[in-house]
């Protein structure tokens, strides 16, 4: 398979057809065939007859007439497939099935019967059979009030609008768009997982179990820590997905910024910008000419500062001792400098403009518990 291989994507304009059509953009493929619900049907028979490898994603699941289902996930592929052994084309066909097929409804009974299709067409043709049963998927670019309740909740805490859970406790799993679709390029190179738990099925290598209370606690918390200034918890993989998705339905117009609040004197201002409970806290320090800031130390609290604007000069003394350190700062060189615990300290604006300071300290400031002692350097 090579980045000229013609790959033909069914419901391209779906929520997993635009990842993946993005994913396989900027990995450098160049002959992406579209097809979806507004393509001149005589171009399925174009695409099916040049493709090199066949991602079947489009479907039908929430239809106002349950023979939708049998026409947009049956009849479709089976139309598909007709075409494909027409053209005498054995190429790969990855099929974006559902877990919902286990199921005695009329959309599980569709999704049953295209895969039942697909195995069908892989036993007389030799054609290499790749079959997803998905489960609830989540990301950017899913449509709210639709079919994946992570979209719907993501937006209404995004819009300020209030989530609805009947049942906090109902179980689930769930997939990110960004996972299922690097499953989906690696099948394009062979290297599809198979799940030996369902023969000839295919297995999606990440995937999540959690609850709806669960989720519709974290997503809405994302909202309210967002102005608090606080990041969540990034070493757990499910919360960075949800949060990446959470943003990514903040309203356009407006809603991607947010005010911080800015303590300004006679010496120039200070700004907290992040607050996390595990990797600290980080703020902006403007401090105009001529002035020094700190004299203080910490037992505990530890920082780094970062200039990145203007010169000056950080000063160091171990408590209890009387020798001075001195260290040169310049946005012209940026270098971190670091503040060890039981040395006083202060930074003093040695130019003519504003010293910007960028400053991490381990911990978000507690003014119940500053661990912050005045004594000049």
């Amino acid at each position: 398979m090579t980045k000229d291989t013609p790959i033909l994507i069914t419901g391209a304009q779906g929520f997993v057809g635009k990842n993946l059509f993005a994913h396989l953009k900027n990995a450098g493929y160049t002959a992406l065939d579209l097809y979806d619900r507004d393509t001149p049907p005589e171009k399925l028979r174009e695409y099916a007859a040049r493709a090199g490898f066949v991602y079947h994603l489009a479907g039908v699941n929430r239809p106002q007439n349950p023979t939708e289902f049998y026409a947009g996930n049956t009849d479709l592929t089976e139309n598909l497939l007709a075409l494909l052994e027409e053209a005498g084309n054995t190429c790969p066909v990855l099929l974006c099935s559902s877990i919902q097929a286990e199921l005695d409804n009329d959309y599980g009974k569709s999704k049953r019967n295209a895969e039942t299709l697909l195995f069908s067409h892989e036993q007389s043709t030799g054609a290499p059979a790749l079959v997803y049963r998905l489960p609830g998927l989540f990301g950017k670019w899913c449509r709210p009030n639709y079919n994946s309740v992570i979209a719907t909740f993501c937006h209404n805490a995004a819009c300020g609008l209030p989530l609805t859970v009947r049942d906090p406790a109902y179980a689930f799993t769930v997939a990110y768009i960004d996972d299922v679709i690097g499953d989906f390029i690696a099948a394009l190179s062979g290297a599809a997982v198979r799940d030996m738990s369902i023969p000839g099925f295919c297995h999606l290598t990440k995937a999540y179990d959690t609850t709806l209370g669960f989720l519709a606690e974290t997503i809405e918390g994302f909202a309210k820590k967002r102005l608090a200034l606080e990041i969540p918890n990034m070493a757990d993989p499910l919360i960075k997905k949800l949060y990446s998705t959470f943003l990514s339905y903040l309203p356009p117009e407006g809603g991607f910024k947010y005010p911080l609040n800015t303590h300004t004197d006679s010496r120039g201002n200070f700004t907290e910008f992040i607050r996390t409970p595990d990797r600290g806290q980080t703020s902006v320090s403007v401090t105009h000419p001529g002035v020094v800031r700190g004299n203080h130390w910490h037992h505990t609290k530890n920082e780094k500062f970062l200039v990145v604007q203007g010169q000056g000069v950080v000063r160091f003394r171990k408590i209890g001792e009387r020798a001075v350190y001195k260290y040169f700062v310049s946005g012209e060189k940026l270098e971190v400098i670091d503040i060890p615990t039981g040395y006083t300290h202060n930074i003093e604006n040695l130019g003519d403009g504003d010293l910007i300071t960028i400053m991490w300290a381990n911990e978000p400031f507690d003014p119940a518990a500053p661990d912050t002692y005045f004594e000049e350097v």
